[in-house]
């Protein structure tokens, strides 16, 4: 494609050396000069001529440009957490849950460094594989990378904590809180409290008549030091969270975007503005 817009171009500038060499010919040949219609005629076309062979160019570049590419938050440095501000409410907990077959490490980066950016205090990461949670060290160091490039600031300034079961004390007093999840966090997670609260039965430090979403929550480990999510962004066409939480997000809210990939800053935002401005009922 961008061969075709350089030919355009090219051909645009060849008819632009024929009009001035025209023009140099007829400046001798016409009546009156500068004065003659005709004249004035020939000047138009040139400028007519000249305006399109410089603005091919940019026309090009608009007409080929990825979408998504334009990925720093618009604004600079204070943009992000003024947009959050401006929002009349912001999830406490964001669930980011890709249904795609091939998660991309720097898009998702974007969206956790974006979260940061807003001011939202804890960040869930998920697909369906377990590919993140199996490479996390190679997301951590995206968000890393994607932090200097996007947001321009220093990392002391946006810390994040990447939270997980191996893990859970390795940074104090950030600002975001991160938790790469898998289905084994899900279902199988339900599946391995309910034995733990048997065996508690078993040995008679609990009794069945026990049991209760308090005590169901605090024997789950998947989503412990965590809210519940308040909002799920879910990336892809399949209609279906695929295992994300299954306990957890039962009054969450749910967006669905077509991809994350090449995903911009404003459709980010345009989530969150969505959100901000839906009504729960919790249920009622």
């Amino acid at each position: 494609m961008s061969g075709a817009c350089e030919l355009v171009w090219r051909l645009l500038h060849a008819l632009l050396c024929l009009l001035r060499a025209l023009l140099s010919w007829l400046r001798g040949r016409l009546r009156g000069g500068p004065r003659s219609w005709l004249w004035r005629w020939w000047r138009r076309a040139a400028s007519a001529a000249a305006s399109c062979a410089l603005l091919a160019p940019a026309a090009g570049a608009f007409a080929f440009h990825k979408p998504g590419a334009a990925r720093r938050v618009p604004g600079g440095r204070g943009r992000g957490r003024w947009d959050g501000r401006a929002l009349e409410k912001l999830p406490v907990h964001m669930g980011l849950v890709v249904t795609e077959e091939e998660p991309s490490y720097a898009d998702m980066a974007s969206l956790v460094v974006w979260c940061m950016a807003v001011g939202i205090s804890y960040v869930s990461v998920y697909d369906h594989h377990g590919i993140f949670k199996r490479n996390n060290a190679r997301l951590m160091d995206e968000i890393l990378k994607q932090q200097q490039e996007l947001l321009g600031l220093d990392c002391s300034k946006y810390t994040v904590e990447f939270a997980n079961q191996d893990k859970t004390d390795q940074v104090l007093n950030c600002q975001s809180t991160l938790k790469v999840l898998s289905p084994e966090d899900g279902k199988a997670d339900i599946v391995r409290a309910a034995q733990n609260f048997c065996q508690l039965v078993a040995q008679q430090q609990r009794k069945y008549t026990d049991l209760d979403v308090n005590v169901l929550n605090n024997l789950l480990s998947s989503n412990k030091g965590f809210p519940d999510p308040d909002l799920i962004l879910k990336f892809g066409p399949v209609d279906s969270t695929l295992g994300f939480l299954p306990w957890h997000i039962r009054l969450t809210e749910i967006i669905s975007l077509p991809s994350h990939l090449n995903i911009s800053y404003e459709d980010f935002f345009s989530a969150l503005h969505h959100y901000a401005a839906c009504e729960q009922r919790w249920g009622k």
